[in-house]
């Protein structure tokens, strides 16, 4: 007579080892995956612009609903992008990218610091490196995963592009309002020129926006546009 199925003994320990190594040998090959198919975009990037990004692909998910959304984004060379801009940028987001190797540990310690001091998450501490990977293969959703997978892309980033490459990808494919990808179509946007005609006084603006594109605008963003200002200046630029 064959033993119901209700009354069959437990999995033994063996079996469970067995079934423990086929999960950590299939996390395995997904993270193995993940990071192939990165170390292989990034290279790939060296020669060619990106047609879009996970941030872009995650917001045209979510607008799904919204008739009205409508994507504008156009990639150019960093040589036209006004230095101003370039600049303004660098001041608000990351005053260190070209000494650093995708984390600046100095910046990452007074973040810390500061949200301790205000007992919550307050200042990030991300470098244009790590901005750039999150965009570029992640989403704006926050978790400490997240933060983690930066972490450890940005040196994959640093090793694969140059300063110049990073900084050009940034400026190209970041968000810089609903539906506004990049630096020469928010220059279009919001004041009808292109990127390389961008003056101090309007880089200001627009960098003082990229804490939160899409809630901030370029003519309400004043006492920052000033701080931004007042770095680029001690910066000598």
């Amino acid at each position: 007579m064959s033993r119901s199925p209700a009354s069959a003994p437990p999995p033994g320990p063996s079996r469970w080892k067995l079934r423990l190594w086929r999960a950590a040998a299939v996390v395995l090959v997904a993270v193995g995956g993940f990071y192939g198919s990165v170390t292989g975009t990034l290279i790939w990037l060296r020669y060619f612009d990106p047609a879009t990004t996970a941030v872009q692909v995650q917001r045209r998910l979510e607008s799904l609903l919204d008739p009205s959304y409508e994507k504008r984004y156009r990639f150019v060379p960093l040589e036209e992008v006004s230095p101003h801009l370039r600049h303004a940028v660098m001041a608000a987001e990351d005053g260190r990218f070209y000494q650093h190797g995708g984390i600046d540990w100095q910046e990452l310690e007074k973040a810390m610091e500061a949200n301790v001091k205000r007992g919550r998450l307050w200042r990030g501490g991300s470098t244009i490196t790590q901005q750039l990977v999150k965009n570029l293969f992640l989403t704006t959703r926050f978790s400490f995963l997240r933060k983690g997978v930066e972490f450890t892309l940005a040196p994959l980033a640093e090793t694969a592009l140059s300063k110049d490459r990073i900084l050009e990808l940034y400026l190209n494919v970041i968000e810089w309002g609903e539906g506004i990808y990049g630096i020469e179509a928010a220059a279009r946007h919001y004041y009808g020129v292109p990127a390389a005609r961008l003056d101090r006084e309007r880089s200001a603006r627009l960098a003082a926006c990229l804490p939160n594109p899409r809630r901030r605008h370029p003519d309400r963003v004043e006492p920052y546009a000033r701080q931004i200002l007042r770095r680029m200046q001690a910066q000598g630029w």
